[in-house]
């Protein structure tokens, strides 16, 4: 079966090509750069160069797998969470192709993609595992006790970690997206130069809290001013690197006990992170555990992740009838697709 994914959740416009016998045929993706001048993902622009991208980058992405329409078996793409206008780009482009080649499609799950994108590198990778899905709008640990069996453990209570890191990006004079940059920069710091907090979210030892590490964040760089910040720019970052990164460390270990995980997938663009990855594998050489994580490629927003989900409820014969975006989907508990 070859399926054409397509992803627009937020600010990246990206299409796949997928065949459950050969793997990755292609995959393209354009990330919008006129977000950058206000320091976040403006919703209504998002949406408005979703529509002018989309049919380019499917086109593109088809050329580049050397297949046409004619050879597309399904269509699968993203139906939530994200914001609702550049969902609505998506869905609409895959219903109308679904509809006029009379192919059959799938919603997926945002976060199931993320979970799903380790299967496109590890194809032995299976359930049980803990996952952990850390990106601009989400930080969440996932039991998944089989594909598409999905159990919620522990959210975010505020700001998901790459909020923090863009927000403190923005603080440091680093600019946007602030991962990347925040990381660039702490490479050459000493992480130990400020002790900030680790949130622990009282009766909820698998929440994860950043809003107190951002607002202290805030505190230390008023104080110092502006020419200070600068001098200490690395070692700020680091501090508040190693902070979020071991308040995820942490969280995510006490789960691995909860439920006697012993793979843990990391998942979402927040994986990316190379000092991240390497204290998770650090940790678990320590505790005898397993660690996937994608390759950058597809830790971000991507429709190859799509795609591979996809496959998985085709392959069951699970489809959709009709796909109506959702800004706030949650995590399903099962498989079984709801089209409402």
């Amino acid at each position: 079966m070859t399926i054409l994914g397509i992803e627009t959740s937020c600010d990246d416009t990206a299409a796949a090509v997928y065949d459950t016998d050969s793997g990755l045929l292609s995959q393209l993706v354009s990330s919008q750069t006129e977000h950058t001048a206000f320091g976040g993902v403006v919703p209504e622009l998002a949406s408005r160069a979703h529509t002018e991208l989309i049919l380019p980058i499917i086109r593109q992405t088809l050329h580049k797998a050397h297949v046409t329409l004619n050879d597309v078996d399904a269509v699968a793409v993203t139906r939530g969470p994200g914001l609702i206008g550049s969902l609505l780009v998506g869905t609409s482009v895959a219903q109308a192709l679904a509809a006029a080649r009379g192919l059959p499609m799938v919603g997926v799950h945002h976060i199931e993609g993320h979970i799903f994108a380790n299967r496109l590198e590890n194809p032995e990778l299976e359930p049980p595992f803990l996952a952990l899905v850390i990106s601009g709008g989400h930080t969440q640990l996932v039991d998944v006790a089989d594909w598409g069996c999905y159990r919620l453990l522990g959210n975010t209570r505020d700001d998901a970690a790459g909020e923090a890191f863009d927000k403190v990006g923005k603080m440091l004079g680093l600019g946007y997206p602030g991962g990347p940059a925040i990381e660039r920069s702490a490479a050459q710091g000493d992480s130990g130069f400020i002790d900030f907090p680790v949130a622990r979210v009282k009766g909820d030892p698998l929440a994860f809290s950043f809003s107190g590490l951002k607002t202290a964040v805030r505190v230390v760089v008023e104080k110092m001013g502006a020419s200070e910040v600068a001098e200490h720019l690395e070692d700020l970052s680091a501090s508040f690197q190693y902070a979020l990164i071991k308040a995820l460390v942490g969280t995510t270990m006490k789960a691995v006990e909860s439920i006697g995980a012993q793979q843990i997938v990391l998942a979402g663009g927040v994986a990316a992170n190379t000092a991240l990855v390497r204290a998770f594998k650090e940790r678990a050489h320590r505790s005898a555990l397993t660690i996937y994580n994608p390759s950058v490629k597809f830790c971000t927003d991507n429709a190859a992740m799509i795609a591979r989900a996809g496959s998985f409820h085709l392959t069951a014969g699970r489809t959709s009838e009709s796909i109506h975006p959702v800004a706030r989907l949650p995590l399903p508990a099962s498989s079984k697709l709801d089209d409402a």
